[in-house]
């Protein structure tokens, strides 16, 4: 498997999962969108796999492998949020982000096949990226909902609307935690040190703060819904900083353990 297929399977993934968010759209039953949803994400699966055993490593080594996992988890954010809430626009916000990012990896070709430096050959490496692309995904469909609430429905009064929401940052949040905490074990095995505030360790913090404020926010003003919402916004800014951000910052360059590039 190389990226010279990675169209086929990208459109044809994004074709299902297009078919998904239309028909839970349009009230279709469920099982309907499910299906288109599960199989895009199955095709998209077996790509990832593919490459995986091609390169002879995790695809997760450049900002482009990243976004592979990153397109292929929203969708899943989206399907797991859909089947728990019934939320039938949900799957259609998170396609249309996963196809973006699909399309910047179809148009920048160049930034995926780079060898594995040896900091990054480390059994860590793996589950620290994915269970972090994971959380990324989950809170990308928080912020989803946030706009949702913020700006089309306007006027967010329902509990439950905020209860998506709130459990979906809290099982992002705990996610972040576990990508926190196996990255702190990988950097004590490959650079001896457990935490260095490096520019990507300092973002990666101001992030897990800003969602945890949002829990501890949720809980003591429940009812200051609005405000609570623009932390979610400002929380997932911060998260794009600590994702790929830091890359343009002048602090990272030649400094960062983490700018691989």
């Amino acid at each position: 498997m190389t990226w010279n297929l990675f169209p086929l399977f990208a459109v044809t993934s994004a074709v299902l999962w297009g078919l998904g968010a239309w028909a839970a759209w349009r009230g279709r039953k469920t099982a309907v969108a499910c299906t288109f949803t599960v199989a895009g994400l199955l095709v998209f699966f077996v790509f990832i796999v593919g490459l995986w055993m091609s390169l002879e490593r995790p695809p997760l080594r450049t900002m482009g492998e990243t976004r592979l996992w990153y397109a292929f988890f929203l969708p899943l954010a989206g399907l797991i949020t859909y089947l728990r809430w019934r939320y039938k626009w949900i799957l259609g916000f998170s396609f249309i982000p996963a196809v973006v990012f699909i399309c910047i990896n179809i148009f920048e070709p160049e930034i995926h096949n780079k060898t594995l430096m040896p900091a990054l050959q480390s059994p860590w490496f793996a589950p620290h990226v994915i269970v972090y692309m994971f959380a990324y995904a989950l809170q990308g469909a928080a912020a989803v909902m946030a706009i949702y609430l913020l700006w089309i429905k306007k006027i967010p009064t329902e509990t439950r609307d905020m209860e998506v929401c709130d459990n979906l940052i809290s099982v992002g949040l705990a996610f972040m935690t576990l990508g926190m905490l196996s990255g702190a074990v990988w950097a004590k095995e490959a650079w001896g040190h457990y935490w260095a505030w490096d520019p990507k360790e300092t973002w990666a913090a101001a992030t897990w703060f800003a969602y945890l404020i949002y829990i501890h926010y949720r809980r003591s003003r429940p009812h200051a819904v609005r405000s609570a919402l623009v932390v979610v916004l400002v929380s997932f800014v911060l998260l794009q900083m600590c994702w790929y951000g830091i890359n343009y910052l002048p602090a990272a360059q030649g400094t960062s353990v983490h700018t691989y590039n």
